[in-house]
C-alpha cells in the first residue's frame, strides 16, 4: 500500500500535544490515517525567526514521521498575515470588502510555496500518495509538479469556493486557479462550493468540464473535482463525555445559569462566524421580550484569532462593545443575560457546556461546514436534546436542514430571524426536539472525519 504524505500549514505534532491521539477532530483523522498508511506529515512549526535557518525538524511518533520548518518573519507578514489570511480568507468567505490586494503579500505567499515544496519534495518517495491541505498551499502542487513530481497528488479546501463574479476581483486569478488544476482529486465541503469551482472553469479558464464525473480538462491536462463534507471525530468527543471534565463543566454550567435556560455560542473571534450580528438578533430578542430576561442566558465563548490581523482586533472591540450594551441596559443585580468569554476549553470542557445548553446558536455569514454545530447535536441527551439553531449558510446546514426537521435554519443577517428562531427554540416541545435530534444524529455519527478520510484517500488512490 502506498505511503500518504499529508502537507499542511500547520502540523499537528504528538509531542507538542502530550499522549499521542490525544487530539481529535482533523488533527487525530489524519494522524490515524497516516498510522494506517506509514505516512509523513509537513508544514510550519508555528515558530518565527529573523531570518530562513534551513533547519527542518523530523520527529517519529507512533508510526507517523513529522516535519516541520520555521518562517521568517517577513514570511509569516506577507504569507500567512498577508496573502493567506488578508486577502484569499476575507475573499472566500464573500467580504472583499475586508480583502487586501498587495502585490508583496502575493509574492510571499508563492515564495514560502516554493520553499515548502524545496523543503518537502526530498521527503517524498516514488509511490507515497500526497494530500495538500487548504487555502494557504493551493500552489503547491503545482511547484512540486515543477520538480518533478509524479505521484497523485489531492487537494482539499477547508473553507468555501466564492462565486466567479467574485473570484475574479482578486489579481492574477487564472494564475491561482490553474494551479489547482495539477493536482489530480480536488476536494470541496459542499456541493454548492463544487457547483463555484465548476462555473470559474467553465466560464473564465474554457475549461472542459463533466460535472457527472467531476472531471476538468483544461490545457490537455484532467483533474478530478468532488464534494467530501467533513464530519467530527465521532468516538474520540463521546469519549469526552465520559469524562469526569465533561460533568464537572456541565454541573458547573447548570448551577450557575439559576434555572435559566442556557444558550451556547463557540466560535473562533472571526469575522466570517457573524458575531457582531449574533449579537444584534440577541438584543432584538430581548427588545420583544424583556420579561425574558429571567428565562435564557446566553454564553458566548470566542478564543481570540490571529490577533495580528487588524480587522480581527476590530471584531473584538464591536463584540465586546456590543454584549456591554445589552448587559447594561438588560442586568438585574442576580442576572446577566449575555456572558462573553474570550478563551479556549478543552473538547471535555466543551461537551460539558454543550451538554448543559438547551439551545446551541451557531451562525456564521459563511463557512465551508462548521463542526460546532455537529459537536453540539452529538452532545446532546437523547431523551432530552437541545434545539440547534443554524445559519443557511453554513455548509453543515446542507446536512442538517433535514427536509425542514432538523436544526432550525436561520438568515444570520437578519435581527427579527433570529430573533424568531430564539422564541422558537425556547418554546419547543421536547418531542419536537427529539424528532429533530434523531434526524440529525445519523448523519453526525456515520459521516465522520474517520470516513471523510477514508473516502478522499480511496479516491485519490484510484483516480
Amino acid at each position: 500500500m502506498s505511503r500518504l504524505v499529508v502537507i499542511s500549514n500547520r502540523v499537528a505534532v504528538p509531542k507538542a500535544r502530550g499522549v499521542a491521539g490525544a487530539q481529535g477532530g482533523l488533527a487525530g483523522a489524519l494522524n490515524a490515517a497516516l498510522k494506517d498508511y506509514g505516512g509523513l506529515w509537513f508544514g510550519w512549526s508555528g515558530q518565527e525567526s529573523e531570518d530562513r535557518t534551513g533547519n527542518m525538524n523530523l520527529q517519529r511518533h507512533d508510526g507517523v514521521t513529522t516535519a516541520t520548518i520555521d518562517l521568517s518573519t517577513r514570511d509569516v507578514d506577507e504569507y500567512y498575515n498577508g496573502y493567506a489570511n488578508s486577502t484569499l480568507w476575507p475573499l472566500f468567505h464573500y467580504r472583499i470588502d475586508l480583502a487586501e490586494f498587495e502585490n508583496e503579500t502575493g509574492r510571499g505567499y508563492e515564495r514560502v510555496n516554493d520553499r515548502f515544496a524545496d523543503s518537502v519534495m526530498p521527503l517524498i518517495e516514488e509511490d507515497d500518495l500526497v494530500w495538500v491541505h487548504d487555502y494557504h498551499l493551493i500552489p503547491l502542487g503545482n511547484r512540486l509538479r515543477e520538480k518533478g513530481a509524479k505521484n497523485r497528488i489531492g487537494f482539499f479546501l477547508h473553507i468555501p469556493w466564492p462565486p466567479t463574479r467574485l473570484l475574479t476581483s482578486l489579481p492574477f486569478h487564472e494564475r491561482l486557479v490553474e494551479t489547482l488544476l495539477d493536482y489530480n482529486l480536488i476536494g470541496f465541503q459542499t456541493e454548492e462550493w463544487l457547483g463555484s469551482f465548476f462555473h470559474y472553469c467553465e466560464n473564465e479558464l474554457g475549461a472542459e468540464v463533466d460535472k457527472d464525473s467531476g472531471k476538468i480538462t483544461h490545457k490537455g491536462n484532467t483533474t478530478v473535482a468532488r464534494a467530501y463534507p467533513i464530519g467530527i471525530d465521532w468516538e474520540h468527543f463521546q469519549a469526552q463525555g465520559d469524562t469526569g471534565e465533561a460533568r464537572q463543566a456541565c454541573q458547573r454550567l447548570l448551577a450557575s445559569t439559576r434555572h435559566r435556560t442556557a444558550m451556547i455560542g463557540v466560535d473562533r473571534l472571526d469575522y466570517s462566524k457573524g458575531l457582531p450580528e449574533r449579537i444584534d438578533g440577541i438584543g432584538r430578542f430581548f427588545d420583544q421580550n424583556p420579561d425574558r430576561t429571567r428565562d435564557l442566558v446566553f454564553i458566548q465563548i470566542a478564543p481570540p484569532s490571529r490577533e495580528d490581523v487588524e480587522s480581527y482586533q476590530k471584531i473584538r472591540n464591536v463584540l465586546e462593545q456590543k454584549t456591554g450594551q445589552i448587559n447594561g441596559a438588560r442586568s438585574e443585580v442576580d442576572i446577566v443575560p449575555i456572558r462573553y468569554v474570550n478563551r479556549g476549553y478543552s473538547h471535555a470542557e466543551l461537551f460539558g457546556f454543550f451538554r448543559a445548553s438547551k439551545i446551541g446558536l451557531v451562525t456564521p455569514l459563511r463557512d465551508g461546514m462548521n463542526l460546532v454545530a455537529k459537536e453540539y447535536v452529538a452532545a446532546q441527551e437523547p431523551d432530552d436534546p437541545g434545539v440547534l439553531i443554524l445559519s443557511e449558510f453554513a455548509g453543515a446546514a446542507h446536512q442538517l436542514d433535514c427536509d425542514g426537521k432538523g436544526a432550525v435554519l436561520v438568515n444570520p443577517h437578519s435581527p427579527d430571524a433570529l430573533a424568531r428562531a430564539i422564541q422558537s427554540a425556547l418554546d419547543m416541545p421536547v418531542e419536537e426536539r427529539k424528532q429533530r435530534y434523531e434526524n440529525m444524529i445519523v448523519t453526525i455519527r456515520d459521516d465522520n472525519v474517520q470516513a471523510w478520510t477514508k473516502q478522499f484517500c480511496g479516491d485519490l488512490a484510484n483516480v
